[in-house]
């Protein structure tokens, strides 16, 4: 029987963490705070050192529509990293943090998966360093502070229903998005409606992640737009005085944390905004700090490139000056027979027809990459052990006459020397002349970068709104927001809003049914169809398999 995840990744052969960074990065252990013998956080100063450093190239994950098939997106970007340092080159991978709420939600762990796993895995899907805590008490803490302002007398004149800042926690609980707080008579405030977002979705996670420093993280929690007074005038955090404190909570989040894979190379962890419901990066600091200490670095984007990616393009990179040398467009045989109309029962038999419809959303994908984007781009094919090589041919010529080289890997099974082909492939193409681009310019209005990205990138006709949105999207064009990026909230599932629309649907509408303001991460969040900010658990969720056994070993974890 086949190990499962938890099981290679407990029989792993870790470093010490001080040993890895000084022998791997040339980071001295004063330069490192550890969390035990395997994780530590890289100190803000001794990243300020390397600023006069030259940047290796950067290397972006992405993915074909995901599916309940599976793609294994991150799986990918850790044997690529290996792959990398097996054929010689300097390579670090730079990945988001899990959030618990997927861990014990539907999605289950998100460390890699087989051969290619960043570790100590229960350790990184469990709580890590305290980053996702911190985030959470910074943003509660300006929620507290916000009652707390309107009990007190409310010197401000806010308007207690156009408050708009909410609490987060880092778990599903569908019964959290809508309250009513303050209950309880005069001594527990003034009963208002209020809601839960995931920590994922909280605009300081956003932030955190967009932050190029302490100061500047400081100067951004200030700029967050939290309520109006009664006369319609935006309250923010620094009119509380509050975002002194949060930096405070935050002080220590903002370092990346260092981890190592199966193979011993080094992974920088950092930050986790979902890219269905947020911007979908890690963080700025620890893409850049890789960039300083290696030759190659690997990222990875949240769900697929119209998503994921494109805000990787439109916000991070716009934001940060990065520029990525390169994508990968992962997809396996599977989940394009399940976008080709297979259902899962199905999916290990050979079924070519259903592959051949199925890659109308590979072929989306990698036309937005390489002709909206502009980056040279490899598919990676995920190998599964029930793929046929007829199926894998039906993709190579298909794609490749397309003028975009398909690479198989088997990272999965075999570890880096499973993906050396595609590492390969990747290094070749990292040396092609940069086409880099935008979805949209700055210049464009906020309803028209809506429309560019729906249009662009969705295959959309039009996008829509209820009057009231479209008001409030035109206040904040005349409220001086109109430079700032969109960043749209929707269905990972479909270049759609109905998450059941597999393939590559087209001619659409796309329907924006909230406007958010997130002045602090400089963006506008387009809140689309019926996605939600603070998920459900399914029926059946992964924390029912998640257990300790006899011997106080964690169990269960995927």
């Amino acid at each position: 029987m086949a190990q499962s995840d938890i099981q290679i990744a407990q029989q792993a052969r870790m470093l010490r963490i001080t040993d890895l960074a000084r022998d791997r990065l040339g980071i001295d252990d004063e330069h490192l705070v550890p969390y035990g013998h395997h994780k530590a956080k890289i100190a803000l100063p001794y990243i300020d050192s390397l600023k006069d450093r030259p940047e290796g190239k950067l290397i972006l994950v992405t993915a074909i529509s995901p599916t309940p098939a599976g793609e294994g997106k991150t799986t990918t970007t850790v044997g690529l990293g290996d792959a990398l340092n097996l054929i010689g080159k300097k390579a670090v991978i730079a990945l988001r943090e899990p959030s618990l709420g997927p861990v014990f939600g539907m999605k289950g762990g998100a460390a890699g998966g087989g051969h290619a796993q960043v570790v100590p895995m229960e350790d990184i899907n469990l709580h890590f360093t305290g980053d996702f805590s911190a985030i959470a008490l910074a943003n509660n803490l300006l929620a507290a502070a916000i009652d707390n302002h309107v009990h007190h007398g409310n010197a401000l004149d806010i308007d207690v229903r156009r408050i708009t800042w909410k609490r987060v926690m880092d778990m599903n609980d569908r019964a959290l998005r809508d309250i009513t707080v303050g209950l309880g008579g005069p001594g527990n405030g003034y009963p208002r409606q209020d809601g839960f977002d995931i920590v994922v979705a909280s605009e300081v996670m956003a932030i955190l992640c967009l932050a190029s420093s302490l100061a500047d993280l400081k100067t951004r929690l200030g700029r967050i737009v939290v309520a109006h007074t009664r006369s319609r005038q935006p309250v923010r955090a620094a009119d509380l005085k509050v975002h002194g404190a949060m930096t405070v909570l935050l002080k220590d989040a903002l370092a990346p944390n260092l981890v190592q894979t199966l193979e011993n190379n080094p992974a920088i962890l950092h930050g986790g905004p979902f890219a269905n419901i947020a911007h979908g990066c890690n963080s700025v600091l620890a893409t850049r700090t890789a960039l300083k200490l290696a030759d190659y670095v690997v990222t990875e984007a949240g769900f697929g490139a119209d998503l994921g990616a494109e805000k990787f393009v439109d916000i991070k990179c716009r934001i940060s000056g990065l520029r990525p040398a390169v994508a990968v467009v992962v997809a396996t045989v599977r989940a394009l027979k399940f976008h080709g109309g297979v259902e899962l029962p199905d999916l290990n038999r050979e079924n070519l027809t259903a592959l051949e419809a199925g890659l109308a959303n590979l072929q989306r994908h990698v036309h937005n990459v390489t002709q909206q984007y502009g980056l040279p781009c490899v598919v990676g094919i995920n190998h599964f052990g029930a793929d046929t090589e007829a199926e894998h041919a039906l993709l190579r010529d298909k794609i490749g006459a397309r003028g975009v080289p398909v690479v198989t890997a088997r990272h999965w099974a075999e570890g880096g020397r499973g993906a050396v082909d595609l590492a390969q492939e990747v290094v070749q193409l990292a040396d092609l002349p940069s086409r880099f681009r935008f979805v949209y310019e700055d210049t464009l209005s906020l309803w028209d970068k809506m429309r560019a990205v729906a249009q662009d990138i969705y295959g959309a006709a039009d996008i829509s709104a209820p009057a009231d949105v479209r008001l409030r999207i035109q206040q904040l064009q005349d409220e001086g927001y109109g430079h700032y990026p969109v960043c749209v909230a929707k269905t990972q599932y479909s270049f759609s809003t109905d998450p059941k629309q597999r393939g590559a649907p087209s001619g659409h509408t796309v329907n924006v049914r909230e406007v958010r303001l997130a002045a602090g991460a400089e963006f506008v969040v387009m809140v689309c169809g019926d996605i939600m900010t603070m998920p459900g658990l399914p029926k059946v969720p992964s924390s029912e398999r998640i257990d300790l056994d006899e011997q106080g070993q964690v169990v269960g974890l995927s």
